[in-house]
C-alpha cells in the first residue's frame, strides 16, 4: 500500500474513532455521516480492492424499463450538462434508486479512468457497494453532495471528484440519481450547482408528462419565471382537488412533503376557486393571472393548463373537460381589425400542417401568437419547441438542432441524442428570426422540412419526423434573397401563409391591451385605474419597443405608485411630450408661493413625492437637481425612451435611499452586481463624484 493510501486509511479511522460515543465534537458533516455508515453499518474495509459488482444485462434491462420514462427525460439534460462539462473529464452518471448504474456520458480523456474505477452500465454504486461516493451518498443523505478525492471512504476511489443529487417523485420518493464523476484536483462547486439545476428540470418534465392528462397549475412569484426549472407545478383533477405537487410548488406554499397537500382543494391554497383559475387563465389567452396564496399570503402568478386530449380507440379525440370560453388564439387580440383578420385566417389553416410565417417588429408578440396558434389546435398537448436561430452559438447550433448519433463519443446512449427538431416531433416547431440563421445551416433544414425525416450528426439511420413549422422574423427576406444571405427555396418552404404582425403604434386596441397588462402587473391585486389623460397619452406614443416596451413601461409605473390611480404623472418624463394634463391646485398654489415651476419637479411621478429635502441635498450640496441627468453625462443622450424611463426610476430609487447601493438592490430583488451593471449601462453617475457610483 502506498503512504498516501495509508495515511487515507488511518485518517478514516481516526475520524470515524473520534466521532463514536462522547468522543464527538459538534454535528457530523455528510461526509463524516458516510464514513461512519460505511465502517459499522456495512462493515466496509477503507483498503477494499475487489471488482465493484455488477448487475447482469437482464437485470439491467428490468431496471431501465421501470425508469423508461425517467430515463427519456434524463438523457435529455445528460447531453446538455454534458455539452456544459464536455474537456473537463467528467462523466455524466444515471443510476436508479439502489445505486444501479443505468446509463452514462463519458468524456474521452476520462474513458480509462471510467472503466478503472467501475462506472459503467450496471455497476452498482450504492454506499454499501462502494463506500461514500457522489451517487450512493447522495442516495442515503437524500439530497445533493459533493464528493472531492480523499473524502472517498474506499482508497481506490480517492482521485475521483463526485458531484451527486438525488431525483424524486411526485410522491416524494428517490427513483434515481444523476451525477457528474471526473478526476478534477480542485473540488468544483460549480459542477454540483450544474447537476441540482439538471435534477430539477428531470423532475419538473417528468411531473408534467405523467400529469398530462390533467389540469395543471404552473406558477411562480415572478410571471417571467413560470415555465422555467423553479416554477411551481401542482396537478389537479376536474373538481379541483390536488392530485400531486412538485418540490419547487411545496417549497414556495410553505409545505414539507406531498402528503401535507394532496387532496385538499385549490380553494385551501389560493384566493380563487378552481373554474376562475381556469376562465381567468383562458380570458388572458394563457398569460400568468395574479393569485394569492392563503397560507402565507405570498402573491404568485399562473397559469392553468387544461388537459391533454385523448385518443379513442376509434380513433376520435376526446376532449378533456374544458370552459367553453374563446380560444387562445381568439384572445390574443381585443378588438383590433388586423389581429383580428390574422386569427380568422390562423384558426382556419391551423389544423391542415401548413406552414405560417410571422412577420413583424421587435416585441410585437410573435411567440404569444405562435404558441396560442400551438394550443388552439390538434397538437395543443405535444411539444412547443421555441428555437431562436439568432442566440444559439454557431458552434453549437447543429448539435442542438439536429441532435447526434449512436456512439459520437464515449458512453453515449444507444439511441443517441434528440436534438431540438426532434424534441418537436407530434407537436410545433417555432423558428424564431430564421432570418438570423446561419446560411449552410439552411440547406439542411430545407431537406428537413421537405423530407420530413433527420440524420444526426455522424450519420445513421433517418428518424421519420411529424412537425407543424411556425417561424418568424422582424428582417425582410425578400431582400435578404436578393443580397444572396437567405435561400428563396427555404422561403417558399416556411411560407405557407404569412401573416404581419402590427406594431403597437397602429393597433386599435391600446386600450384594452394596456388594461390587460395592468391587471397581470399589479403587485398586489388591487384593482388599478387609469386616468383618462394617461390613456390618451398611451395611445399617441410611438412605442419603438411595441408590446414589449409597454409591458415594460407598465411594470415600472406600476411598482413606483403611491396611489391606485395611474396618470399622466407616473409617466417618465420623455413620455410626457405634448401631454396637456390638469395640474392639482395644491401644487400649483405651492409653486406660486415659491415663486418658480421646476419643469421636472414632478416629471418621475409619485416617487418623488415625500422626498425629504435634507436626503436630496446629502449627497452633493452643489447640487440644484441631484435626480436629474447628469449634464456632464452626455453618453446619457444616447439611451431609447424605455433606458431613459429605466434611468429615471432607477436614479430616484438610488436618490430615495441615500445611494445605499445594498438597500437599492435589496427593494429591486436583484444582486449588488447586477445593480452596478444597470447604474454603469444607463450611465448614472452619484451627484458628488465624478465616475459612476
Amino acid at each position: 500500500m502506498s503512504d498516501g493510501a495509508l495515511a487515507h486509511v488511518r485518517r478514516v479511522r481516526s475520524i470515524v474513532q473520534g466521532r463514536d460515543g462522547s468522543g464527538a465534537a459538534g454535528p457530523c458533516n455528510a461526509i463524516t455521516r458516510s464514513w461512519i455508515r460505511c465502517l459499522h453499518d456495512y462493515q466496509l474495509d477503507p483498503e477494499r480492492r475487489e471488482e465493484p459488482e455488477v448487475v447482469d444485462a437482464a437485470e439491467l434491462a428490468e431496471r431501465r424499463e421501470r425508469l423508461a420514462g425517467v430515463q427519456a427525460v434524463a438523457k435529455v439534460e445528460m447531453a446538455n450538462l454534458y455539452q456544459q462539462l464536455a474537456g473537463s473529464g467528467y462523466a455524466i452518471v444515471l443510476t436508479d434508486a439502489a445505486g444501479v448504474l443505468l446509463n452514462y456520458f463519458g468524456d474521452p480523456g476520462f474513458t480509462h479512468a471510467a472503466s478503472r474505477s467501475g462506472l459503467m452500465p450496471g455497476a452498482v454504486w450504492s454506499e454499501r457497494a462502494q463506500g461514500t461516493n457522489g451517487m450512493g451518498t447522495c442516495l442515503a443523505e437524500r439530497r445533493p453532495v459533493t464528493v472531492h478525492q480523499d473524502e472517498h471512504y474506499l482508497v481506490r476511489h480517492i482521485g475521483l471528484s463526485c458531484a451527486g443529487a438525488p431525483i424524486f417523485d411526485h410522491e416524494g420518493e428517490i427513483v434515481a440519481a444523476l451525477d457528474a464523476s471526473g478526476e478534477s484536483r480542485l473540488a468544483q462547486q460549480h459542477t454540483l450547482a450544474l447537476v441540482t439545476m439538471s435534477v430539477q428540470m428531470i423532475e419538473n418534465r417528468v411531473f408534467l408528462d405523467r400529469f398530462r392528462h390533467d389540469y395543471i397549475l404552473r406558477f411562480h412569484n415572478r410571471p417571467e419565471f413560470i415555465g422555467t426549472l423553479s416554477e411551481g407545478a401542482i396537478a389537479l383533477d376536474p373538481a379541483g382537488k390536488v392530485l400531486a405537487a412538485t418540490r419547487c410548488a411545496l417549497f414556495q406554499l410553505g409545505f414539507a412533503a406531498p402528503a401535507d397537500i394532496v387532496g385538499h382543494d385549490i380553494t385551501e391554497l389560493f384566493n380563487s376557486s378552481f373554474p376562475g383559475l381556469v376562465d381567468s387563465t383562458v380570458r388572458k389567452a394563457f398569460h400568468a393571472v395574479p393569485i394569492f396564496g392563503l397560507r402565507n399570503g405570498a402573491r404568485f402568478y399562473s397559469v392553468m393548463l387544461p388537459p391533454v386530449r385523448v385518443t379513442s380507440s376509434a380513433g376520435r379525440q376526446a376532449a378533456a373537460p374544458t370552459s367553453q370560453a374563446p380560444s387562445p388564439l381568439e384572445r390574443v387580440h381585443f378588438g383590433d381589425a388586423a389581429m383580428a383578420a390574422n386569427v380568422r385566417i390562423a384558426t382556419r389553416v391551423c389544423e391542415r400542417n401548413v406552414a405560417i410565417m410571422l412577420v413583424g417588429e421587435t416585441g410585437t408578440g410573435k411567440e404569444v401568437f405562435a404558441q396560442a396558434l400551438h394550443r388552439s389546435g390538434p397538437r395543443a398537448g405535444k411539444p412547443f419547441v421555441a428555437i431562436n436561430c439568432a442566440a444559439i452559438p454557431e458552434t453549437l447550433i447543429e448539435s442542438e438542432l439536429f441532435g447526434y448519433r449512436a456512439g459520437a463519443f464515449t458512453g453515449a446512449s444507444k439511441e443517441g441524442q434528440q436534438g431540438k427538431l426532434y424534441q418537436a416531433n407530434g407537436g410545433t416547431l417555432f423558428l424564431d428570426e430564421i432570418g438570423d440563421m446561419p446560411y449552410p445551416l439552411q440547406a439542411r433544414l430545407l431537406r428537413v422540412l421537405e423530407e420530413r425525416t433527420i440524420v444526426p450528426l455522424g450519420g445513421g439511420a433517418p428518424l421519420p419526423l411529424d412537425i407543424q413549422v411556425t417561424s418568424a422574423t422582424h428582417c425582410d427576406l425578400q431582400q435578404m434573397i436578393a443580397k444572396g444571405t437567405f435561400r428563396e427555396d427555404l422561403f417558399y418552404r416556411l411560407q405557407g401563409i404569412t401573416l404581419r404582425l402590427p406594431p403597437l403604434r397602429e393597433r386599435t386596441d391600446v386600450r384594452a391591451l394596456v388594461s390587460l397588462i395592468v391587471t397581470e402587473e399589479s403587485d398586489d391585486g388591487a384593482p388599478l385605474s387609469l386616468d383618462e389623460t394617461l390613456l390618451a397619452a398611451l395611445e399617441r406614443q410611438r412605442w419603438p419597443g411595441n408590446l414589449r416596451q409597454l409591458r415594460h413601461l407598465l411594470r415600472a409605473m406600476i411598482a413606483l405608485r403611491e396611489s391606485d390611480h395611474l396618470t399622466v404623472h407616473d409617466l417618465p418624463p420623455e413620455y410626457r411630450t405634448g401631454i396637456v394634463a390638469p395640474e392639482s391646485p395644491m401644487r400649483d398654489s405651492e409653486e406660486a408661493l415659491s415663486g418658480t415651476r421646476d419643469p421636472g419637479a414632478h416629471a418621475a411621478g409619485p416617487l418623488a413625492a415625500g422626498l425629504p429635502q435634507d436626503d436630496v441635498l446629502a449627497a452633493d450640496p452643489d447640487a440644484t437637481d441631484p435626480l436629474a441627468t447628469d449634464p456632464d453625462d452626455g453618453n446619457s443622450h444616447d439611451l431609447n425612451p424605455l433606458e431613459h424611463a429605466e434611468r429615471e426610476a432607477l436614479l430616484r430609487e438610488l436618490q430615495r435611499h441615500d445611494w445605499n447601493i445594498s438597500t437599492v438592490a435589496r427593494q429591486l430583488h436583484i444582486s449588488r452586481n447586477t445593480l452596478y451593471r444597470k447604474v454603469q449601462r444607463l450611465h448614472i453617475r452619484h451627484p458628488g463624484k465624478a465616475v459612476p457610483c
